[in-house]
């Protein structure tokens, strides 16, 4: 299913998907690197590829998955949301969400320990598990998908996928419809954002923004 489509689906796609759309997939992980890093959240391998994350310490997140070979998967997930099927310990209906999503993908959130950015559910039969998400999104090597899933379950739900998936609140740090993302423009962000208590902090915080960019050329 071609994911410019709208017709039959009841959600609008938002400025950050279409943006995350537009950037090279290098550029989609420099951000989400630096991001784990101003986030303190220490990046980890998984299968031989890359995890990345952020949180708001507040039960959101945003989990990305960078393969060797030029793939992604990103999952995002609000706990407030019909689409936290963590409180409801829904086992199956949480597998099908990620339905389209190819096996090699699948088996980076299949029987791995849980973490903060991702608890796992267990299937009832075999004790098996899998990481909760809410959205779930996939790189194929040239384009973003939706996950066929998470597309179908919002659809039949009448659940505005964007929002409910937590999409444009967790990936909001990473300015993604922002062409220049540097340590000055996430300073301004947040400093619009009411981050900062008074101009000797932002300075600081705005050093050590570029030691980290630094380190994510």
């Amino acid at each position: 299913m071609n994911d410019d489509a709208t017709h039959g689906t009841h959600w609008t796609h938002g400025t950050l998907w279409t943006a995350l759309r537009a950037l090279p997939l290098s550029e989609v992980r420099r951000r989400a690197a630096v991001i784990t890093e101003v986030t303190e959240i220490g990046p980890m391998t998984v299968d031989g590829a890359e995890r990345f994350a952020w949180n708001d310490s507040g039960g959101q997140s945003a989990v990305w998955y960078f393969t060797a070979d030029g793939r992604a998967l990103l999952l995002t997930f609000d706990h407030e949301s019909p689409l936290n099927l963590y409180a409801e310990d829904d086992y199956a209906l949480q597998r099908s969400l990620y339905d389209g999503v190819p096996e090699d993908l699948l088996r980076l959130v299949l029987d791995r320990p849980e973490n903060y950015e991702s608890l796992n559910l267990t299937d009832p039969r075999s004790g098996g598990t899998i990481h909760y998400a809410g959205g779930v999104f996939w790189f194929d090597g040239e384009r973003w998908h939706i996950a066929d899933g998470t597309r179908a379950h919002c659809a039949r739900e009448k659940l505005d996928l964007f929002v409910e998936s937590g999409f444009d609140y967790c990936l909001s740090d990473y300015l993604l419809d922002t062409p220049d993302f540097t340590p000055e423009a996430f300073a301004k962000y947040r400093a619009e954002d009411g981050y900062y208590e008074d101009e000797e902090e932002a300075s600081a915080h705005l050093a050590d923004l570029r030691e980290i960019f630094l380190r994510h050329p």
